[in-house]
């Protein structure tokens, strides 16, 4: 009788998860990108073809189970998990749990090289896509994250990152900070970043920028200036700073165009250190083959600056179907 009764139990709850399945709203999407670039380094001295998926290519579903809860799922190649999302509206705001793009991002330009670097390592601001328990009211979001640290480092609090959207007719600003802390080596390790972005369009035209300051900001965001990521260590905190600006114009329903520049540095805060610097820049064309079709050619420049670190020329095209 007790392993019928487990047996049922087992039945009721299949039933009940197919029941529940059947009833939500599965919209499922997907996005094939493919990278085809030369690049010149002006230190190997060298020219180089490759070609890839790009490893953000995806495929996913958002999921509608009520009008107060809903779910997104989203693998990458590999197979990674991008996305993996539960969102619960409980009328004065929603509480989100899993995986997915923090507070602490302002996507400012389409740069495509690099799988799409979107400028963000050289002066953009991304802390990716991370495990979080998040509220969200209206246009404010608070999180708190897995903290970012180096191994050997004891951590007794989790990070925490806000943002805040303020959105008009043709015209938008974010705010957006993190902090995070860990002891390393019996040394307090303080991380800090304070974020402004902003976007306008007039008619056709657009311009979006955004600008970034911190303290070992690498532990958070993604810097790379060919010398020091811009995380904390034993030597010393590290003092960061970046931009970005990006403008372009829809000419028709086939072609827009883009250019963009950024500038990161990172400092250690010690006498006599010099700040390792990156400056990047690139010009785009996004083709609209049909509704989803796209290719992106591109041509952009990476300069590490620093004597000793890569000026990097490259040249290609993106290539990608969403459906």
């Amino acid at each position: 009788m007790k392993k019928l009764m487990v047996l049922v139990a087992a039945l009721a709850l299949v039933a009940g998860s197919a029941m529940t399945a059947a009833a939500a709203d599965w919209n499922f999407y997907g996005s094939s990108r493919v990278s085809t670039f030369y690049t010149d380094s002006d230190l190997a001295d060298t020219t180089n073809y490759a070609q890839s998926l790009q490893g953000n290519a995806r495929i996913g579903a958002n999921v509608k189970v009520s009008d107060n809860l809903m779910g997104r799922f989203e693998y990458g190649t590999g197979v990674n998990v991008r996305i993996l999302w539960g969102e619960w509206d409980f009328g004065g705001g929603q509480l989100g749990i899993g995986q997915h793009y923090s507070p602490l991002n302002i996507f400012t330009s389409t740069q495509v090289y690099g799988a799409d670097t979107n400028l963000l390592a050289y002066g953009g601001v991304y802390s990716g896509r991370e495990s979080m328990i998040q509220l969200t009211f209206g246009g404010f979001q608070i999180a708190a994250l897995d903290p970012s640290s180096p191994a050997g480092a004891e951590t007794d609090f989790p990070a925490v990152e806000v943002s805040y959207d303020l959105r008009m007719d043709a015209y938008s600003l974010n705010f957006a900070a993190g902090y995070q802390t860990y002891e390393l080596g019996g040394t307090d390790v303080d991380t800090w970043v304070v974020a402004l972005g902003g976007k306008a369009r007039f008619g056709a035209a657009f311009v979006n920028a955004n600008v970034y300051a911190g303290q070992n900001a690498g532990d958070m965001i993604w810097i790379d200036t060919g010398g020091s990521d811009g995380k904390g260590s034993a030597a010393g905190d590290v003092d960061n700073m970046g931009f970005v600006v990006a403008a372009g114009f829809q000419a028709n329903d086939m072609f827009s165009f883009e250019v963009g520049y950024g500038y990161n540095e990172a400092e250690l805060d010690v006498s006599g250190a010099e700040a390792d610097e990156v400056q990047a820049y690139y010009v785009q064309s996004n083709i609209t083959l049909a509704p989803g079709v796209f290719i992106t050619p591109e041509i952009g420049m990476i300069d590490f600056e620093e004597t000793g670190q890569d000026e990097v020329l490259y040249y290609g095209a993106k290539w990608q179907i969403n459906f």
